[in-house]
């Protein structure tokens, strides 16, 4: 078994959109909240609020999850199984589920690129939201940084250096990983949400996210890539 050190390690990434398609479907006291923070993250001083509210997806107060993909290595193969749906409620319940299993291997830990500052808190945020417990592996409240079970491939590279922010895109490209951001890229998928209508095509980039993190994985610990073949849809 190539990959028997690595069984316990779940990989995920996660898409999330604007929770609705335009800022004028915004209650009245969430849209003022989001006139305030525009006023903070819009790229010029004379920039449409329509056009920040695009970037609403990334926080998890305005955002909403319509994708979890996750993979382990299972023998000599790796499995992906993406949770996806316009309800996001049951969508989080799903992989809520599936955590309360598979946190009861000795040593499981969650692997993500960024997952510290964006997947893992994002998900807990939401399941707070939606009134879902949040499984223990998932949960670093009170918690010390050893004490979680956080594996960020990001972290990993930067080798102590939190100067700079390196795309999972970069790492790819530099380690001879095929790209995930062949169709479409994270800055597209509101539009493919909201406007095409195409979550399918969302799901796809995510599961291209969770392969190419356990590669990138696999590359920084000294590994060589896993062949194609290995790679299993369940």
């Amino acid at each position: 078994m190539r990959y028997q050190n690595f069984k316990n390690i779940l990989f995920l990434d996660i898409e999330t959109v604007p929770q609705y398609p335009d800022f004028e479907q915004l209650e009245e006291r969430l849209s003022k909240l989001w006139e305030k923070k525009a006023l903070r993250i819009r790229e010029t001083e004379d920039e449409d609020i329509q056009k920040t509210y695009q970037k609403a997806g990334i926080y998890a107060e305005f955002g909403k999850i319509v994708c979890i993909c996750t993979g382990y290595f299972h023998e000599d193969n790796f499995r992906i199984k993406a949770f996806s749906g316009h309800d996001e409620k049951l969508l989080l319940a799903e992989f809520a589920l599936m955590l309360e299993t598979f946190q009861k291997r000795p040593g499981s830990q969650l692997c993500a690129h960024n997952g510290k500052e964006f997947d893992f808190p994002y998900l807990c945020r939401r399941m707070l939201i939606n009134g879902i417990s949040i499984p223990f592996i998932l949960d670093s409240s009170g918690k010390k940084p050893w004490e979680t079970s956080f594996i960020d491939t990001m972290d990993m590279w930067r080798f102590g250096d939190y100067k700079n922010y390196t795309s999972l895109d970069l790492l790819t490209a530099i380690f001879g990983i095929d790209s995930p951001k062949d169709a479409i890229d994270g800055s597209m998928v509101g539009d493919y949400y909201w406007n095409k209508k195409d979550l399918e095509a969302i799901v796809t980039y995510c599961k291209k996210d969770v392969l190419a993190i356990a590669q990138l994985y696999l590359k920084l610990k000294g590994r060589d890539q896993m062949p194609k073949e290995k790679v299993v849809f369940i």
